[in-house]
């Protein structure tokens, strides 16, 4: 065992040297905060593909997914078919559009920069409330990434849990402070790549090494896992529960993270191309992850004598008992990897919002731009030590935290931003109670237990957002439909 982890760390130490390169050449391109925060909009498909997958799917692929599939079994279909349409659909429906939109639009270079001109908002008052629900989510979802690299560090490591989150934090901000979104986006290609080769080769290990057939032994371990329409424990799912899963999908359209990708790729001729990428990608990593929990039950099942007390650690559980430690510790970078990918995304958004929209706009309007960069990376480090704080607590799921933030983002921003591309008759009034009445709806619907409110908050709260934005819109419009009108004149005819 020590010399397992020796060869583990030696493999992470120089992983992270990769990493960490990759931050300081993209140091050395950045002149100024739209390099910083938006990589100069010259993303082309595969990094923005990649980039925008690795960054959604974060370390609850490989740990959060295939705990789930090993709890539950083939219900876990359910949130991964919603997961798939919903990438399909963000690329497809929203990603021109904002491309075109924020860059025509005052050259905006975040989600709240956007809103505030899309909707000639002279006061602030967009900008400044969507910076706030930003910082409020990815407080939670930047956490969650957190929890996942504790549970790394503590499992391989056998390092005291508060300790290995300090490790994980340290490990993110390394790079993301100096390398900017080009760093994020470089390294996160690097990272997508290895999850995906890592997510395939666990599970095909279990089954040709051990000749396992799968779906026949989780039958034989407990029926009811093998059936969609009921729960681990035969009880059926109903409606509720399956549509719920199913939501998952919506909160693409809300994800600032994920959405940076489409306003920073090169060009909009260069999207159907990574999109193709993208939704590929998505698809075999899910696949994979669900793999990953089905082959780690019927080999616990069989080898280890019993389950996991952790069903969120079975990913590393598998590394540890079925390859060679160099091996491992290339397969164990990648939930690393996983982590970073979206963790580097969450504090590089986060601090985007503390200093284009809250410090900016607020404190110093005259700032200049090397300013504003400087600012931002201190954010990344504030941002990082709260999250930190709050994944101290050893309780935390790392799917929990993420289902929550997830929700925040979908039903806060999903809506307005959807909409904010495709009718013109929508007010600033509409997209401000929009985003209030979405981010609010799920912060009170998830406070509440029982009944109606197990559905997923996520649905609600897009409900009301919607509700939001037509009232809003109806009752008190304005002339933010020549703004439209003059972004739309640019997009690509065909």
């Amino acid at each position: 065992m020590p010399e397992f982890v020796s060869a583990v760390w030696i493999t992470f130490f120089f992983y992270l040297l990769v990493m960490v390169a990759i931050g300081y050449v993209a140091y050395q391109r950045n002149t100024d905060a739209g390099d910083y925060f938006l990589g100069g909009r010259q993303l082309g498909p595969w990094p923005a593909a990649l980039s925008a997958g690795a960054s959604d799917m974060s370390g609850w692929l490989l740990l959060g997914l295939p705990g789930y599939a090993y709890a539950s079994g083939v219900e876990s279909f359910w949130l991964a078919l919603g997961l798939f349409l919903g990438t399909w659909a963000n690329w497809r429906f929203m990603a021109a559009r904002l491309r075109v939109f924020t860059e025509s639009i005052h050259d905006a270079i975040t989600i709240p920069e956007y809103l505030r001109y899309r909707f000639n908002d002279t006061s602030g008052g967009l900008q400044v409330l969507s910076a706030c629900f930003i910082l409020l989510f990815f407080l939670f979802y930047t956490s969650s990434g957190l929890v996942a690299g504790g549970k790394l560090f503590e499992t391989v490591f056998g390092l005291d849990y508060p300790i290995a989150v300090v490790v994980g934090t340290l490990c993110i901000v390394s790079y993301t402070f100096f390398g900017g979104f080009l760093a994020v986006s470089w390294t996160d290609l690097v990272q997508g790549l290895l999850m995906a080769v890592a997510l395939m080769i666990v599970p095909l290990t279990v089954m040709t090494m051990h000749n396992v057939p799968v779906f026949h032994e989780v039958r034989q371990i407990n029926p009811s896992l093998m059936n969609m329409f009921t729960d681990n424990t035969g009880k059926p799912l109903g409606i509720m529960a399956i549509v719920s899963l199913l939501a998952w999908g919506l909160g693409y359209f809300g994800q600032p993270h994920i959405l940076a990708r489409f306003a920073a790729i090169r060009s909009v001729n260069d999207i159907g191309f990574a999109r193709r990428i993208a939704v590929s990608w998505t698809g075999i990593s899910m696949l994979g992850a669900l793999a990953v929990g089905f082959t780690g039950l019927v080999f616990t099942h069989h080898f280890l004598s019993g389950s996991l007390e952790d069903a969120e650690t079975i990913f590393m559980v598998l590394v540890n008992q079925l390859f060679h430690p160099v091996v491992a510790g290339v397969l164990l970078a990648a939930i690393l990897a996983a982590i970073m990918s979206t963790a580097d995304s969450q504090l590089l958004v986060s601090s985007s919002a503390l200093a284009e929209d809250l410090y900016k706009p607020l404190i110093r309007p005259d700032a200049s731009e090397k300013e504003v960069m400087r600012i931002g990376q201190l954010g990344v480090v504030v941002i990082a030590l709260l999250a930190m704080w709050l994944a101290l607590d050893e309780g935390s799921s790392v799917l929990s935290l993420v289902a929550y933030a997830w929700a925040g983002f979908g039903a806060a921003f999903g809506p307005v931003l959807l909409a904010s591309v495709y009718w013109r008759g929508m007010s600033r009034a509409g997209a401000f109670s929009g985003i209030l009445m979405g981010g609010v709806t799920v912060v009170v619907w998830k406070s509440l237990d029982g009944g109606v409110f197990d559905l997923y908050e996520i649905l609600p709260g897009v409900a009301m957002a919607v509700f939001g934005i037509i009232a809003g819109s109806k009752l008190k419009p304005d002339n933010s439909a020549e703004i439209f009108d003059m972004a739309r004149a640019q997009l690509p005819k065909n």
